[in-house]
């Protein structure tokens, strides 16, 4: 893969990425945007459709794993890596869309903070920022 056209597929990930966070409100349903925006921790937990929001939430995530694993073949041009990668966006997903249902379907005002964050790690690329940092170390390491 020459030079040019790994930094060229880098940067089309990167805008993909871009573009999820820039057209978030056009493209997914997600009531809670303008929730977290505001003053959550002393309003009511918005109404909300829990199968279109759990599709759309997934959408979301797998979007971002997608173009944040092309970030990382990219990178790392390491097949072991992008498998143990999808390994870990799998099991991620599993442990952080049964949390994110339960603070949906029981929605509690102490809870929010705690779904805040559990939230963004499903609708924003955190595992990449995370994951670039752990595997290029790995790769010195090693």
């Amino acid at each position: 893969m020459s030079p040019a056209f790994k930094i060229l597929t880098a940067l089309l990930c990167l805008t993909g990425l871009i573009c999820i966070r820039a057209f978030e409100n056009e493209l997914f349903y997600d009531p809670y945007l303008i929730f977290f925006k505001n003053d959550y921790l002393y309003i009511d937990s918005p109404r909300r459709e829990v199968a279109k929001l759990v599709f759309f939430t997934s959408l979301r995530y797998g979007l971002n794993t997608l173009f944040s694993l092309g970030i990382l073949y990219v990178v790392f041009r390491d097949k072991g890596i992008i498998k143990f990668s999808m390994v870990l966006y799998a099991l991620a997903y599993l442990v952080l869309l049964s949390a994110f249902l339960y603070f949906v379907i029981k929605p509690r005002q102490e809870d929010y903070y705690l779904f805040f964050n559990v939230r963004r790690f499903l609708i924003q690329p955190v595992f990449l920022i995370l994951f670039l940092p752990a595997f290029y170390y790995y790769r010195l390491k090693r």
